[in-house]
């Protein structure tokens, strides 16, 4: 891996150990508060992230990654918690899974992060530009996390913080 590489994998932990930090204080009750006007939970929100990672992983390189499917159904875009089973992973099993997925990437990935693929509609070539896609599209759901907190926090409706 040569130092670009290097910075952008330590970006995805130091990014991922961001989101992590946010939901500390986050309750398994909280997570599944959906505020009013919005459309999903906190647990939605980070079961989507590790889903999304591996998708666009997946999509680029055309390989089967081993994501349970009730990751898959639960999470993927155009989804929503009402689509939340028995089976579908709970908040801390989530958030465990999200701590351990850059270390498995890296492991997985970081021979081939220059490796060229026929382009994704979006244009992606190499999984160094799907993370650097993933890593902005966090950014975006924990915004997302923030606003749902702020609104446990501000409102009367909402399970005690």
């Amino acid at each position: 891996m040569n130092s670009r590489q290097e910075n952008l994998f330590r970006q995805l932990k130091t990014y991922r150990e961001e989101l992590l930090h946010t939901l500390e204080n986050v309750t398994d009750h909280e997570a599944e508060w959906i505020p009013e006007n919005f459309r999903n939970n906190i647990r939605w929100q980070i079961g989507h992230l590790y889903l999304d990672q591996y998708l666009w992983i997946e999509t680029l390189t055309k390989e089967n990654i081993e994501i349970p499917e009730c990751i898959r159904k639960s999470f993927g875009f155009g989804t929503s918690p009402e689509s939340f089973d028995e089976e579908t992973p709970t908040y801390s099993e989530l958030k465990e899974l999200l701590k351990k997925q850059p270390d498995l990437i890296l492991k997985q990935y970081s021979n081939c992060l220059d490796k060229e693929f026929p382009p994704t509609e979006m244009g992606m070539q190499t999984i160094e530009q799907v993370l650097i896609r993933t890593i902005f599209h966090e950014g975006m759901h924990l915004q997302a996390i923030n606003d749902i907190k702020k609104s446990i926090h501000n409102s009367k409706t909402a399970p005690q913080v």
